[in-house]
């Protein structure tokens, strides 16, 4: 994995944790940056520039991982929290000023697949 390029550690660290994909943070941000509405799926695979079921796949993601809400099979919003507002927030600057090195480190990732079999392993009480 790669290092952290950068001294704000929380975004690192929330991105290593949270995001398998430039597609899942572009969608993070698009879903925080909108809050006062919600993505249906199709609005969310033209956004990204991807086809519908990959955009349902990024979204059911993020739903599982918290930080959406589905409101309906094809309607998500951001699931806002006093822990994860500050961290998305600061997530937005940083890619607005650092998106090369911000991809380059999500590239630089395990793959999703990895990363999903140690979640199997998390106690239930690390995932709540």
């Amino acid at each position: 994995m790669g290092e952290q390029p950068n001294p704000n550690r929380a975004v690192y660290d929330f991105i290593q944790r949270e995001l398998d994909s430039v597609p899942h943070l572009e969608a993070l941000l698009l879903l925080w940056n909108s809050r006062s509405r919600g993505w249906t799926v199709p609005e969310m695979g033209q956004a990204l520039y991807v086809n519908d079921g990959f955009a349902r796949e990024i979204l059911n993601s993020l739903a599982r991982r918290h930080l959406a809400v589905r409101k309906d099979p094809e309607l998500f919003e951001y699931n806002g929290s006093p822990e994860v507002d500050p961290v998305v927030a600061a997530l937005d600057t940083e890619y607005r000023r650092n998106l090369v090195r911000i991809s380059r480190f999500i590239h630089s990732k395990a793959s999703p697949g990895v990363r999903e079999f140690a979640d199997a392993f998390r106690f239930k009480k690390d995932r709540e």
